[in-house]
């Protein structure tokens, strides 16, 4: 009777053993639940994935965009910048010149005046050569008269104060300079004063 309780015993604990075996091999086996969520879960994920690639090159277009935009104003801001730039080295000393204008206009009405004036000669050259010096230093900057006289009228260049009857021009010609006009690098920085033929 021991022997076969022995060998039941024996019996038992192979069992035992056995199940213990089956139930590790189940819990290392996994669940098909798990599995079928699993699988969800990368299916979702691969979605996810697929929208962001989508997205992607949306975001990348967008961006590219941006980028151009920017550079595109950054160019135009440096040109901008630069015709400033310009402008201040052509047109600086504006000021100056317009304060020059009124000299310039008594250094020739004086000369108009003293060509009648007998003994005064030797005056009369020396300030026709300081007008003429002037003159050069104001061509070096950039400074020339305005053609007029004989002219065709231009209301960009000429300011008409008379109109008059006149053999000599045509209708719409300047036939007289009241007072000149000057230009600083091509832009005007007083118009003629003229009389206008009708």
């Amino acid at each position: 009777m021991t022997k076969n309780r022995e060998n039941k015993d024996l019996k038992d604990k192979i069992e035992k053993d056995e199940d213990l075996t089956k139930d590790s091999a189940k819990s290392a086996q996994p669940d098909t639940s798990d599995y079928q969520e699993t699988d969800n879960q990368p299916q979702e994920d691969n979605t996810v994935e697929a929208d962001a690639k989508a997205d992607g090159p949306k975001e990348e277009d967008a961006f590219e965009e941006k980028y151009l935009r920017l550079m595109a104003d950054f160019q135009n801001f440096r040109k901008r910048q630069d015709k400033e730039k310009a402008d201040i080295y052509a047109f600086g000393n504006e000021k100056l010149v317009k304060g020059m204008l009124p000299v310039i206009d008594n250094f020739e009405r004086a000369l108009e005046a003293a060509e009648g004036a007998s003994g005064a000669e030797g005056f009369t050259e020396g300030m026709e050569l300081i007008l003429k010096q002037l003159w050069q230093v104001l061509e070096q900057a950039g400074v020339e008269e305005v053609k007029a006289e004989g002219c065709e009228f231009d209301p960009n260049y000429h300011n008409a104060v008379l109109m008059e009857a006149s053999e000599e021009h045509k209708s719409g010609y300047v036939t007289t300079v009241l007072q000149k006009g000057y230009m600083l690098n091509g832009r005007v920085l007083r118009p003629s004063m003229v009389k206008v033929a009708e």
